[in-house]
């Protein structure tokens, strides 16, 4: 598998397979299979690909043909998600190995640049240097208080809801008072009487009261009458109604859908990995980003030298 079959870069470890086990390459990286043009996506493509290859004498169905269409898009889409999901980890592990193998160098041009900025304020006493001197000290001083800012974030469950809305970009509800209000609290008790789990006589049931109950705690956590009122009225209406069974064209154009929009999903998913910080980096060595690795940490050596030379001569 390529990357540029997923709109991402290639890897050395690409040569290791054999050539018949490739899928077709388009000619640039970041190209996807095509999702802005009529037919978005690679399951519309392949639809529209087995439609044309179908037999010209109409004797085969059409729900024959359109299953066919369903089996290409089902393909495409593994193929294409076994590519993003290679760039992914390739993206994941040289990020961390660049934190691992340069973060400290970087910290230590960090605090040269402090001491260069804080030895030329000395110097001069200048107050625009002494200004840049702070700024540069500030940069390398830790955060104070950093462990407090965790306060009620984590648990051992992990995020609180609070804080994954934040880190998701949702807004956050926090409780209006430490004890819920009165009607919070009735309204709370019924649900619980009505809903608990233990009630269920099924395994499926029993899914559903947990489900709800989870949700059922969570606007009893931050007194929200207004949203305990409305899964008040969702348990009183009962679960709902299945729908009626679709006919076999109705469930594979569904499905021809749902294929669509998981590949639009991955090719965004698949652009912000090229267009991050350390895709790019990636995509400057596709075919070793290992050595691209040393030969950044050896700029940086170069760099670091460079600075502690200046230092020295500022401080004699």
């Amino acid at each position: 598998m390529t990357h540029e079959a997923a709109g991402v870069p290639p890897t050395r470890n690409d040569d290791d397979r054999p050539d018949d086990a490739r899928p077709a390459e388009p000619q640039t990286a970041p190209e996807t299979p095509d999702a802005s043009d009529g037919e978005a996506g690679a399951a519309s493509a392949a639809f529209s690909d087995s439609s044309d290859s179908g037999p010209q004498g109409g004797g085969e169905r059409p729900e024959a043909r359109l299953a066919k269409a369903v089996q290409v898009a089902e393909q495409a889409l593994i193929e294409f998600e076994i590519a993003v999901e290679t760039f992914r980890v390739e993206v994941e592990n040289f990020s961390r190995l660049h934190h691992q193998k340069l973060g400290p160098m970087y910290a230590r041009l960090d605090e040269l640049d402090a001491q260069i900025a804080e030895a030329r304020a000395a110097r001069t006493g200048d107050p625009e240097d002494l200004r840049k001197a702070k700024e540069a000290r500030d940069i390398v001083m830790p955060m104070p208080g950093v462990d407090e800012l965790f306060h009620d974030w984590m648990d051992s469950d992990g995020l609180s809801p609070e804080a994954s809305a934040m880190l998701t970009e949702q807004p956050v509800r926090p409780p209006k008072r430490v004890r819920p209000s009165e009607e919070a609290r009735r309204l709370y008790r019924e649900l619980a009487r009505k809903a608990h789990p233990d009630l269920a006589q099924d395994e499926p049931e029993r899914e559903r009261r947990d489900e709800f109950i989870t949700r059922v705690n969570a606007a009893y956590g931050r007194g929200d009458v207004e949203l305990l009122k409305e899964l008040a009225a969702e348990w009183a209406a009962g679960p709902a109604k299945p729908l009626p069974p679709l006919s076999e064209s109705e469930e594979l154009y569904a499905r021809l859908e749902w294929l669509s929009r998981r590949k639009e999903l991955l090719t965004v998913l698949a652009k912000e990995l090229e267009e991050s910080a350390i895709g790019s980096m990636l995509r400057m060595a596709p075919d070793d980003p290992d050595q691209l690795l040393e030969d950044i940490g050896d700029q940086l050596l170069g760099e670091v030298s460079r600075r502690e030379a200046e230092l020295s001569e500022l401080v004699q």
